[in-house]
C-alpha cells in the first residue's frame, strides 16, 4: 500500500520586535484591546512558538528575549493611539449596558479585560434601569412575560443574579409594557 509521507510545516523564525509589532497592528485591526488583553496575546503568540520549535533549549531562550520586548510593543502601540484603556472602557461598558447587564457585572468584565478598577468605575452608567429592562425583556421577565401570572420570587432571583439590586430589579419588573419599551428606546438613543 502507498503511504503518505507527513510533510512537515517549515519552522517559523523566532519572534522578533518586528513580527511582534506587526502581530499587535494586525490583531487591533480586528479587535478593540486594552494594553493588558494586547499584552496577553503577545505572549500567546510567543509561547505557540516556544511549544512548535523543534529546539527547545534555544527557544526557552529566545522565547524569554522575545517576552522582554512586549512592554516596548504594547508602549508604541499606545502611542501611534491603536490600545486607548480608557476608549476600549467606555466602548465595553455602554455595549454591555445595551445588552443588559448590571453595573456589578460591567465592572467585574472590565477588571477582567485588564481595566483599573478605578476607571472602570468612572464608565459605569448611572442609571441600570434600562439595562434591567432589556434583560427582562430577553428573558421575558415582568412586563415582557407572556402570561398574566409569573413567579415574583423565580424572576428577582434571576435579576440578582445578574447583578442589579433589589430596588432596580422591583421597578424593572413592576414597570407597564408600554413604559418599558419607552424606557429601551431612550436609554438607546
Amino acid at each position: 500500500m502507498f503511504q503518505r509521507s507527513q510533510r512537515e510545516k517549515p519552522e517559523r523564525p523566532p519572534p522578533d520586535e518586528a513580527s511582534l509589532r506587526e502581530a499587535a497592528a494586525n490583531y487591533l485591526a480586528r479587535y478593540a484591546s486594552s494594553e493588558n488583553g494586547l499584552r496577553q496575546v503577545l505572549s500567546r503568540r510567543i509561547d505557540k512558538w516556544a511549544r512548535e520549535a523543534a529546539d527547545q533549549d534555544s527557544a526557552a531562550e529566545r522565547a524569554a528575549a522575545a517576552k522582554a520586548v512586549v512592554p516596548k510593543v504594547v508602549a508604541r502601540m499606545v502611542e501611534l493611539g491603536l490600545v486607548n484603556d480608557a476608549a476600549f472602557a467606555e466602548s465595553r461598558a455602554a455595549g454591555l449596558a445595551r445588552s443588559g447587564r448590571s453595573r456589578r457585572a460591567i465592572s467585574a468584565g472590565l477588571v477582567a479585560k485588564g481595566i483599573d478598577p478605578e476607571q472602570a468605575r468612572a464608565f459605569l452608567p448611572d442609571d441600570e434601569l434600562a439595562s434591567a429592562l432589556i434583560l427582562a425583556r430577553k428573558r421575558r421577565l415582568g412586563p415582557f412575560r407572556r402570561t398574566e401570572e409569573g413567579d415574583r420570587n423565580k424572576e428577582m432571583g434571576v435579576m440578582a443574579r445578574a447583578g442589579f439590586p433589589r430596588e432596580v430589579a422591583a421597578r424593572a419588573l413592576d414597570m407597564a409594557p408600554e413604559a418599558a419599551e419607552d424606557a429601551i428606546r431612550e436609554a438607546r438613543t
